[in-house]
């Protein structure tokens, strides 16, 4: 894809993100799903930690035990990847949860076979509030908004987003608040957005993914880890694998899926060598993946049934904003039978 240079400097800022606003209305859906002969796969993917399984199979020659050529297609967003997999453009798609639940209720003929990473957010907050929140429990934001003269702040990705979804139903179906009227919670596109917005303090937490987390540890802000996803919401999904029904239904699915188990392995045996392949194929800087990738949020698999429940979840938020026209079920959804053949 044109753009390699830029999306790689985006990321070395920070910026991988997955938000999913305004995607309806990027969505010129065409024909096909699929990117030609099945001599040929082309996989869409982007410069973020959690399609990190790409970058290993590219780099350790994984894909030579795929019994076709990787063309391999590098995009900065998910819209983007939607459009493309509409115009028939795209075999396999590693992308976020609900841009892949967008292309299966369009009706396009594909399913998801894998995932990527799961429970990958954490929601950072002000130790103040972590200081009330010790005495007042979920009453702490009324206790910050009396002492402060303002709601307590949030800033994550637009509202749909991953980020944005964990944080409202942390919000709402845990800790029992409204999120409308509670705190206020600003849209930011970008991960080095939200990071700069950190550091500034301009805002006073957020929901999100590595390497915001382990870049702010490294600074004097107050805003910390509070809560990771695996509290909050276990089998969290974020990035999966969206594969054609003509892909699923060859020999090229069972193949592609053994070599996306190799470098989920790949990248849990070996973290000093994951942390070069970030950096040369993601652009991350070497030591900050090197940390990243200790975090108690860099949980990557295979397993399509790790994230059940958090899809579930997921479902009914996008079907709740619109985003889908239906509230897809767990087998709509998903395609378990390759990943169980292996």
């Amino acid at each position: 894809m044109s753009g390699y240079s830029l999306s790689r400097r985006a990321y070395l800022a920070g910026a991988g993100a997955t938000a999913t606003a305004g995607l309806a209305g990027c969505l010129g859906l065409g024909g096909g799903s699929g990117g030609g002969s099945l001599d040929e796969l082309t996989v869409a993917h982007m410069p973020i930690f959690p399609d990190l399984q790409y970058y290993v199979m590219e780099e350790e020659g994984y894909f030579d035990g795929v019994d076709a050529t990787i063309d391999g297609r590098e995009f900065t967003d998910g819209p983007a990847i939607i459009q493309a997999y509409g115009g028939g453009e795209i075999d396999i798609a590693m992308f976020g949860v609900v841009p892949a639940m967008i292309v299966i209720d369009r009706g396009l003929p594909a399913q998801v076979t894998a995932t990527n990473i799961k429970e990958p957010m954490g929601i950072m907050v002000h130790d103040d509030l972590q200081t009330m929140w010790d005495e007042h429990g979920a009453d702490a934001f009324g206790v910050w908004e009396e002492e402060k003269g303002e709601k307590f702040q949030f800033g994550t990705f637009p509202q749909g987003s991953v980020p944005d979804v964990l944080l409202r139903y942390w919000l709402s179906d845990i800790v029992g608040v409204d999120p409308e009227s509670a705190v206020e919670i600003t849209e930011i596109n970008g991960a080095n957005a939200v990071f700069q917005a950190i550091v500034n303090d301009e805002i006073d937490g957020t929901s999100i993914m590595e390497p915001v987390p382990t870049r702010t540890s490294s600074t004097d802000s107050p805003v910390s880890m509070f809560r990771t996803a695996a509290e909050i919401m276990p089998g969290q999904p974020a990035a999966v694998t969206l594969m054609s029904d003509e892909v699923r239904e060859s020999d090229l699915a069972t193949q592609f899926l053994e070599q996306h188990v190799r470098a989920t392995d790949f990248i849990d045996e070996n973290p000093d060598e994951t942390a070069d392949i970030v950096e040369s194929g993601i652009g991350m800087d070497r030591d900050l993946a090197r940390e990243a990738l200790d975090s108690p949020l860099s949980n990557f698999v295979t397993d399509p049934a790790e994230i059940e429940n958090g899809t579930e979840i997921f479902a009914e938020f996008a079907y709740d904003n619109g985003q889908i026209d239906q509230q897809l079920s767990l087998d709509g959804i998903f395609d378990y039978s390759v990943y169980e053949n292996l």
